[in-house]
């Protein structure tokens, strides 16, 4: 005969038993629920203010690689979402930079002169003015060519006076600026280059033989540029040109300018362009 033992639980131990498993089921509906709300609710949205520094953070790496156009429009969303914050003027300042490494000049020269007259007070005043001026010289490369025979425009003229007034007004306004010394030799540069440029159109003049815009072009170019090495060339321009029209008074006079200025000047006693041109001054100092 074999002994049948059953278990016996006490009313304690059964009331804890249920207790436990009503527990359990609440908590596995709780992480069910959670589950479906989860995967029912929408993403957050990001924060204005979040999606400018993340974009600008985009924007300066496309810069580091040189996708000015995909820089640019990360830029100008930036510009919109931080408005009225420092972040907008520096995403402004950039915009401008990548504009004109893209070879979009003139949107470029936009968005700077827009930033110099809504922030008058900016702390990058100056470097706006730098890149300004940066701008109309790269912009005016081509009339340093030039120089050495191609066509010049008027256009190429101005960029080069528009690059000089902004280089001007930085070391006039913020002369202790970082940014002020290269200025200055900048301003220099664009005033001897100007100076070469009157001095080639007299020298293409008299070479044709029209002695009249020969020497008023050279006169323009001692009158307006004193400092210049090309005045050298400009005064014995002048003295040909006189003497090709029998003026022989502004001739002496003009004579009388290049010994005292230049006693041992290349060009005296010898006619203009018969040796062929001259290598341009700028050769000598910033050869490219």
């Amino acid at each position: 005969m074999t002994a049948t033992f059953k278990m016996f639980h006490g009313p304690n131990d059964a009331g804890n038993a249920m207790r436990r498993q009503r527990v359990l089921l609440l908590a596995a509906g709780l992480v069910v629920s959670a589950l479906f709300a989860g995967c029912g609710s929408k993403p957050k949205t990001e924060a204005p203010t979040q999606a400018a520094e993340r974009l600008y953070q985009e924007a300066k790496d496309d810069i580091q690689s040189g996708s000015w156009e995909r820089a640019a429009k990360s830029l100008e969303r930036v510009e919109g979402l931080a408005a009225g914050t420092l972040l907008a003027q520096q995403a402004q300042l950039e915009l401008a930079y990548v504009q004109w490494r893209a070879d979009e000049r003139t949107p470029a020269m936009a968005t700077i002169d827009r930033f110099i007259k809504l922030n008058p007070s900016s702390p990058a005043l100056d470097y706006a003015m730098y890149l300004k001026g940066l701008m109309n010289f790269n912009s005016d490369l081509g009339l340093f060519g030039a120089i050495s025979g191609q066509q010049l425009s008027e256009r190429d003229q101005r960029a080069a006076r528009d690059s000089h007034q902004a280089f001007k007004q930085l070391v006039e306004q913020f002369p202790s600026s970082r940014y002020s010394p290269d200025a200055r030799e900048r301003m220099a540069f664009i005033v001897n280059s100007l100076a070469e440029y009157e001095v080639h159109v007299a020298r293409y003049y008299y070479r044709r033989g029209a002695y009249v815009a020969a020497a008023g072009r050279a006169q323009q170019a001692v009158s307006e540029y004193q400092q210049s090495p090309a005045i050298e060339e400009a005064l014995a321009i002048m003295v040909q040109s006189y003497d090709r029209l029998n003026l022989t008074e502004l001739r002496d006079a003009a004579d009388r300018v290049l010994r005292k200025n230049y006693p041992d000047s290349r060009f005296i006693g010898r006619e203009i362009g018969s040796s062929g041109p001259t290598q341009p001054w700028y050769r000598r100092l910033w050869p490219f």
